[in-house]
């Protein structure tokens, strides 16, 4: 039996608390210490039991790997440093702030010789990982049509930065969207985006739809909105998270050539057996299986440890994949800002996507 992976968590804001309850119930890994520089958060720590230490040069020597669950603009940082230590690395999603900072983690990696790993932790659910082989059987992909639209409640925006740019549904959600339809389709080449926030009138969008190209030809689109009430979303499809209603909705509907398939509840629409598949001839409606629940955050963390110990999945989102995500979604970003399509390549750099 392969021994527990020592592994510290760098902040602990609610993921990276969630990502050490996870470690301390996992026989895949080992938590070594949790990495808070604020002195009232570790006495909070400190009471629920956790190792707690104020900086890196703390961690036990034995550590071999880390979770990097700063706020996003410290994700670089934290994690090149860690890499330093010759550490393993899981960042949450999303990878950096800019592609600036995503390519000095993938720069700092490459030259260590280490796993960069992007927390994109919905890939990690069965029905994802199904959905990838029953994508087959609909023929060639030609289109894919999704919906998050969830009403946060006014509560929720009382902090003032949940107002300020850069936080809206954008950029705190699609992200997770984008990565689960690149694993699907591959490559995204160009989005287009509009937005509104007519609703709130806060400085930052409340809704947005957004077109999406895929090399492979296929094309999406995407609505995202934290003002309209809907049984449309990841979480309320999946019942990933307790806080958000679960409603068994799929929200995510994919057309080929020869049917098509909605997500996650990976019902199928086939053409009938010795009949052609077109607009004449009615499609019969397969009811997908049932999956069991499972924790993606503790499926990702043991995998994660397995892909350190040499055990490749190919389910792990990468730091090139966690790039991509970012790219993706900034150039989303800077095309509702701009009111003109954008081509990945295009998105400059140093964009963050912060700017009103």
């Amino acid at each position: 039996m392969t021994a527990p992976l020592p592994i510290a968590v760098i902040g602990c804001g609610l993921i990276g608390l969630r990502h050490a309850q996870v470690a301390i119930a996992s026989d895949d890994v080992e938590l070594t210490a949790v990495v808070e520089p604020n002195a009232d958060l570790r006495v909070v720590l400190n009471a629920q039991g956790l190792p707690v230490v104020p900086s890196l040069e703390e961690v036990p020597a034995r550590t071999r790997a880390a979770i990097v669950a700063t706020p996003t603009p410290d994700h670089a940082g934290a994690a090149i440093e860690a890499l330093a230590c010759r550490w393993a690395i899981l960042v949450e999603k999303p990878i950096s702030g800019t592609l600036e900072d995503a390519d000095r983690m993938i720069l700092a990696a490459g030259r260590a010789g280490l796993p960069l790993v992007t927390g994109h932790h919905r890939r990690c659910h069965s029905f994802v990982q199904a959905t990838r082989e029953q994508l087959a059987r609909i023929g060639d992909p030609v289109a894919v049509q999704g919906m998050w639209s969830l009403r946060k409640d006014d509560a929720y925006f009382r902090p003032d930065w949940r107002r300020a740019p850069g936080s809206g549904p954008l950029m705190t959600n699609l992200s997770h969207e984008l990565d689960l339809l690149r694993l699907f389709f591959g490559d995204i080449t160009e989005v287009s985006a509009l937005s509104s926030n007519t609703l709130r009138g806060h400085p930052i969008e409340d809704t947005s739809t957004v077109s999406i190209r895929f090399a492979s030809g296929v094309l999406g689109s995407f609505l995202m909105s934290d003002a309209g009430a809907s049984p449309w979303s990841f979480e309320a499809a999946s019942d990933e998270n307790p806080h958000i209603a679960f409603s068994g909705e799929d929200y995510i509907r994919i057309s080929g050539t020869r049917g098509a398939i909605g997500f996650p509840s990976l019902t199928l629409w086939l053409g009938a057996l010795g009949q052609e598949v077109n607009w004449h001839n009615p499609l019969v409606k397969q009811i997908g299986p049932k999956h069991e629940s499972a924790d993606p955050i503790a499926t990702q963390m043991d995998l994660f440890a397995g892909l350190v110990s040499g055990r490749e999945t190919g389910i792990l989102a990468t730091g090139e994949d966690g790039r991509a995500a970012l790219e993706a979604t900034l150039a989303a970003v800077l095309s509702a800002q701009t009111r003109q399509p954008i081509r990945m390549g295009d998105v400059p750099k140093e964009f963050s996507g912060l700017t009103a």
